[in-house]
């Protein structure tokens, strides 16, 4: 079997397997006598392998042959355009640049490269001649004219015989191509997958045609994702456009002085090419890379950059390098590339279920077939995954040497507990955090992935006492948290199992002990067996619902018994620290007989009482949220009791049929009775809330008036249905 049938073209892209270092176009009968065959027995000498056949009239398919060869030359002489051969040739090495970024170096010998480019004088003559005699297919010759346009405004060699020693042109070519062709590949990966459409829209933005400018590249995504082998493969494809190369790996892990100063060394050990520089500390190291680079035409890859420092220190503006120049950055962070004014900017993406699937078939049995019974357990993973390279290539590992049996055991682990090497790459973004950005992404990753960004806003504002914004761009920066285009805040899959794994290490024997509670199991013999402590900060129960009761509007309380809690209602008092609860569905055997007055939001569908607990007066609680009430809740004094609320929702209420004096809490902003079809009368106090900025009361179908409302601070207004 062969075991790259599914990829042989695009993998060979990537693992450049050549079989010639050199593909010699020319015309023999200009110069296949003379100049191209003692540039052919000079690189022969070197060491270089070219391809070389004088016979023009012989070479009926040469296709192959270039798109085997890792450079070639074109050696255009006054007679080559006459050679119908010799313009196959050229338009089929300028598709091959075009498909495969293959390095062309042309040879102007005894030609003027304006007389190619613009085709006069004897380009002309033979042009003329090919359009007399293809009268019929004219289509040829416009492509032959604009491989010689395309050509002639690469860069290239120009010689006049008898304008110099014959013999030192050859030998300044060889030496170039000798130094590209040293260039060591790197090696990308086993197998690999997804890489050929990223890799063309990054190189897209390198504009390598561009030679009279610097551009820097940000590649940006979370770990695992794929970032260095893009990185790599980007590197083996564009190495031999440039004078020098580097490719600095791991970066992050040399983020101290003398590690700067260690990288510092080896970018200009790699491109002077002296071993001896010797750099006492960062701004002595910078001075010589601006030194002796800026004349160089350098390609620098800066792989796993988590520093400000790392771009300052070794490439800190493109004026540093030579014209044409190109800088690629990997980064988990976005911020860091738009710190240092890198514009042009690419994130990877994950794998699709096809890409995935091949990934993990590669693994898991070295062959492009699926052995039979496994077709699920692989379905299965890749859904896990999400397009994780990393966690796709550590599965497949892992079913390589594992029965059909073990393989769904350890799915059914890493579905509860996430595999160790996946949980380590991954947490890097994590540990490199500040303490409140650690904070909000826990939260977020436990209990807040899917809310809208401006609830999760009021929530971490409610909790922290402040503004949040920052922390949470940091998050999208880092690439560990996303926004949708209808403002809901996600995250990969693996990034949240991660968030939940850190959690669950804080105490693996007692959920009472963990500071964010969202298993609705945890939660419920929580609650059930008193086993709260004051290290619960958050508490989210959901109980499962299927996809009928998800879509559902408003969404459906169960009544099934497996979603029942049978407790004495005390559970709350052992939480002194809680600061947010909600509580999305699920039945009450008795109504809570305390709540903590360390909340700060208090979120309750169905609340199973009609009075809030006597004792429960939170100084601090922002917002209140009890919708979906059928019970006829008491809320005569609740405004004495909540002075700091800013958000009071009552939606889909049933028993609701008056709201009472809210006189008492002047810091409304946010007041909603959407659906509440019993509300028949809104007290006057509602129009002297002067804070207030948002008033639903869509959909109360026997609402019939509203006191006076004169509110500068009032912007949305929702009547509709009333």
């Amino acid at each position: 079997m062969d075991l790259q049938s599914p990829f042989s073209s695009f993998s060979s892209s990537f693992t450049y397997k050549w079989k010639y270092d050199v593909f010699l176009s020319f015309r023999g009968q200009d110069t296949g006598h003379s100049f191209t065959r003692d540039l052919y027995r000079a690189l022969c000498d070197k060491g270089i392998l070219p391809f070389f056949d004088d016979d023009e009239f012989q070479r009926k398919e040469v296709k192959p042959i270039i798109e085997e060869s890792r450079i070639a030359i074109v050696v255009l002489s006054p007679n080559y355009a006459a050679s119908s051969s010799c313009l196959d040739e050229l338009a089929n090495i300028i598709d091959c640049i075009k498909r495969k970024n293959r390095l062309v170096l042309p040879i102007f010998y005894d030609v003027d490269p304006s007389d190619v480019r613009h085709q006069r004088n004897s380009i002309a003559i033979a042009m003329a001649e090919h359009e007399e005699r293809l009268k019929d297919n004219m289509g040829k010759v416009h492509k032959w004219k604009e491989a010689l346009h395309q050509v002639a405004n690469l860069s290239g060699y120009q010689f006049k015989p008898g304008n110099g020693y014959e013999y030192m042109f050859i030998e300044d070519i060889v030496e170039n191509i000798w130094k590209k062709i040293r260039i060591a590949r790197l090696h990308i990966a086993d197998y690999p997958v997804g890489l050929e459409s990223q890799v063309s829209k990054v190189t897209s933005l390198l504009e390598i045609d561009s030679t009279d400018e610097v551009h820097m590249v940000g590649i940006y995504g979370i770990g695992g994702i794929g970032k260095s082998t893009l990185a790599r493969a980007i590197y083996n494809l564009i190495a031999d456009y440039f004078e020098d190369v580097c490719f600095l790996q791991n970066v992050r892990e040399t983020s101290i002085s003398h590690g700067l100063v260690h990288l510092q060394s080896i970018l200009l050990n790699d491109i002077v090419g002296d071993r001896n520089i010797k750099i006492a500390n960062v701004h002595e190291g910078i001075s010589q890379i601006r030194q002796r680079l800026y004349r160089r035409k350098v390609l620098l890859i800066l792989d796993d950059v988590d520093r400000r420092e790392q771009l300052q220190f070794i490439a800190g503006k493109p004026d540093w390098f030579g014209p044409g120049s190109r800088v690629i950055i990997t980064t988990r962070d976005k911020h860091l590339l738009r710190y240092h004014d890198v514009e042009k900017r690419y994130e990877v993406k994950g794998l699709n279920m096809k890409e995935s699937m091949d990934l993990l078939t590669w693994h898991a049995f070295k062959s492009d077939t699926v052995s039979p019974g496994y077709s699920d357990i692989l379905r299965r993973a890749a859904t896990y995954a999400r397009g994780l390279p990393l966690a796709l290539e550590v599965i497949g590992s892992n079913v390589y040497v594992a029965s059909l049996e073990e393989s769904e055991s350890m799915m059914d682990k890493y579905e509860r507990i996430p595999d160790i090497n996946i949980q380590n790459v991954l947490q890097i973004s994590f540990d490199a955090l500040e303490k409140d950005e650690k904070k909000v992404f826990l939260d977020i990753s436990c209990c807040f992935k899917g809310y809208k960004l401006m609830e999760i806003k009021d929530m971490l504002l409610a909790r922290y006492g402040r503004h949040m914004d920052y922390h949470i761009r940091i998050l999208g920066d880092k690439s560990l948290i996303h926004i949708n285009q209808n403002y809901e805040v996600g995250m990969h899959d693996l990034i949240e199992q991660m968030g939940k794994e850190i959690v669950r290490q804080e105490q693996l024997s007692s959920p009472g002990k963990l500071s964010r509670l969202w298993l609705y199991e945890d939660i419920v013999h929580v609650l059930e067996n008193n086993q709260g402590t004051s290290a619960i900060e958050i508490m989210h129960l959901k109980f499962p619902l299927t996809e009928e009761e998800e879509n559902e509007e408003p969404p459906r309380i169960q009544r099934n018994k497996d979603f029942e809690v049978i407790w004495d209602g005390e559970a709350f008092r052992r939480m002194k620290n809680i600061e947010i609860l909600i509580i999305k569905n699920g039945c009450f055997s008795t109504p809570p007989s305390y709540l903590p007055n360390s909340l700060r939001v208090l979120e309750w569908w169905k609340y199973p009482s009609e009075y809030l607990p006597a004792g429960f007066h939170p100084k601090k609680l922002s917002i209140l949220k009890l919708p979906k009430n059928i019970l006829s809740l008491q809320l005569d004094s609740f405004s004495k009791k909540f002075v700091a609320l800013r958000v009071l929702i009552f939606d889909y209420s049933k028993s609701l049929t008056e709201l009472p004096d809210v006189s008492g809490i002047p810091n409304l902003q946010e007041l909603s009775l959407r659906g509440c079809e019993n509300l028949i009368s809104v007290h006057p106090s509602v129009g002297l809330l002067n804070k207030l900025e948002v008033l639903n009361a869509s959909s109360c179908y026997n609402l019939r008036s509203l006191p006076p409302i004169n509110l500068p601070s009032l912007q949305i207004l929702r009547l509709s249905g009333c």
